[in-house]
């Protein structure tokens, strides 16, 4: 009693044109119509709206892994809390650039360009290290990698530019 083993597939093999029209009609025909590209653009334009929002109330979960996290909050904090000199450096650059269109004038204003950068580097360095003791002390196991480059950039651009946007009032004790 011997078996016969089933032959073929049990259906014909395709011709390759009908494959090959059938590959490429599945790549050139649009997913979706007209109407629900621009419904789902329209969606997509209506979230990003209110993540952008969230972003600027400053809602822990709308922010970007740079900002994320209790120690770079706390940066930010401490970075509010106080003026900086950094934060007039753009300012003062923009006077010194007229300044030093009268030639009386170049020598003053390239000296107090350098005084007010070198203010600035000392402002920066005196904040990190003072944030890098309060954010040891305050999140031992948190990891302090980058934080002090985090503070001193934020301090030096206008307060009004600042993003995520500063939380708290000037002079808050932190």
């Amino acid at each position: 009693m011997t078996e016969e083993m089933p032959t073929g597939k049990g259906r014909p093999t395709p011709k390759r044109s009908e494959v090959e029209a059938k590959r490429k009609k599945s790549s050139i025909a649009p997913a979706n119509s007209k109407e629900a590209r621009k419904a789902a653009r329209d969606q997509t334009k209506i979230e990003r709206m209110a993540q952008r929002a969230a972003y600027l109330r400053g809602d822990e979960r709308a922010m970007p892994p740079r900002d994320k996290g209790p120690v770079r909050k706390l940066a930010r904090d401490m970075v509010d809390a106080r003026r900086s000199v950094g934060e007039y450096f753009l300012p003062v650059v923009l006077i010194v650039l007229a300044l030093s269109s009268f030639r009386a004038m170049q020598v003053y204003a390239s000296l107090f360009l350098y005084a007010v950068l070198l203010g600035v580097i000392v402002d920066g360095a005196l904040l990190a290290r003072r944030i890098k003791k309060i954010a040891s002390e305050r999140f031992p196991d948190a990891s302090l990698k980058g934080i002090t480059l985090y503070a001193w950039l934020r301090s030096t651009q206008l307060r009004r530019l600042r993003t995520p946007p500063a939380m708290i009032a000037r002079g808050t004790k932190i």
